[in-house]
């Protein structure tokens, strides 16, 4: 297993807190290996082998960020920490067989080390293993790891599917993330606060900042697809343009009434794209207006979750969730 990185430094937090969420996310990476393992070495290997590759552990650390509202960090927060990295890895095993990925944070996907039958099984084992976890901490956070899923496997179905000719395609994506990737931050950000105390007026509060920084961080990865190169992005880019996926850069560039740009919407409008065709359109896209809007979107987004904590009382804990909103939209810069 790869030796979890420290929590990344947050302006403004005391090295108390520093130490505490450095402390709390090397119990949850000893917990997810200690959950992922298993009496069959081959299960064993092919559930520990995304979690081995690394991983920012964002989500984790949005758990134990919100539990310091509260009482602290302690065995619950943990737990749930745990819980939702594992939701999160086992979507990832499903997004490489449903965009016949090659790769994932820089090593062979499951599917393409295994097969999609295995990858797919894998998936749901961890799906599996979070709810284990999730269901000793009660009632309340079971009833909120079922809705998760539920919404994460609905944004999934629709970010697969075309927007329907009768919706805006602008606020059909935006709603397609809020339930694929916002909702999973926002249960992160909830289950810290749920579970360490907090009042409904305060877990509301980072419910919603959730859902906005979990858009952000969508939209920003978006782009990254867009920007990056393979060395840096972990997998080859251009990714969502050989899905004939409409994220916002690609709904702006489409949208575009300039003669100019006929080559490129032409580009982003074929069904099944040559590596080529795919290069090219990525050259015509990194350096259209629609990059810089679909840029500019982003940064509101990551504005917005920034302005939904107001009312949380000031202090170093609220500085660093809203220097972690924008830590998300600035990967790509």
């Amino acid at each position: 297993m790869v030796t979890p990185a420290p929590a990344p430094t947050l302006p403004g937090i005391s090295p108390e807190l520093q130490s505490r969420l450095d402390a709390g996310l090397a119990e949850v990476e000893a917990l997810l290996e200690a959950r992922v393992d298993h009496a069959d070495p081959f299960i064993a290997e092919a559930n520990a082998h995304l979690l081995g590759a690394g991983g920012k552990r964002f989500r984790p650390l949005l758990t134990l960020l919100a539990a310091e509202l509260g009482s602290g960090i302690g065995p619950d927060i943990v737990a749930a920490a745990a819980g939702v990295e594992l939701t999160h890895l086992a979507s990832l095993y499903h997004d490489d067989v449903m965009d016949d990925a090659y790769t994932r944070r820089g090593v062979p996907s499951a599917n393409a080390k295994y097969d999609n039958s295995t990858a797919i099984l894998v998936g749901d084992l961890l799906f599996g293993t979070a709810s284990d976890i999730i269901a000793d901490l009660g009632p309340e956070a079971v009833k909120i790891q079922s809705q998760t899923f539920i919404r994460l496997c609905s944004g999934q179905i629709r970010d697969d599917r075309p927007c329907p000719p009768s919706e805006d395609p602008h606020g059909y994506y935006l709603g397609v993330l809020a339930d694929k990737t916002g909702v999973l931050i926002a249960t992160a950000a909830r289950y810290g606060a749920l579970l360490s105390g907090c009042s409904r007026e305060v877990i509301d509060v980072l419910i919603e900042y959730g859902e906005r920084i979990g858009i952000a961080f969508q939209l920003a990865d978006d782009l990254i697809d867009i920007s990056s190169e393979a060395d840096v992005l972990g997998k080859a880019p251009g990714t969502d343009i050989r899905e004939g996926k409409r994220t916002l850069p690609i709904i702006y560039a489409l949208a575009s009434t300039d003669p100019a740009d006929a080559r490129l919407q032409e580009l982003l409008r074929q069904l099944d794209p040559s590596d080529d065709h795919v290069a090219e359109a990525l050259d015509l896209l990194r350096g259209h207006p629609a990059m810089d809007r679909a840029q500019a979107e982003t940064l509101e987004m990551a504005l917005a979750a920034q302005a939904v904590l107001d009312p949380l009382p000031d202090g170093e804990v609220k500085a660093a969730l809203a220097h972690l909103a924008l830590r998300v939209v600035q990967r790509n810069q």
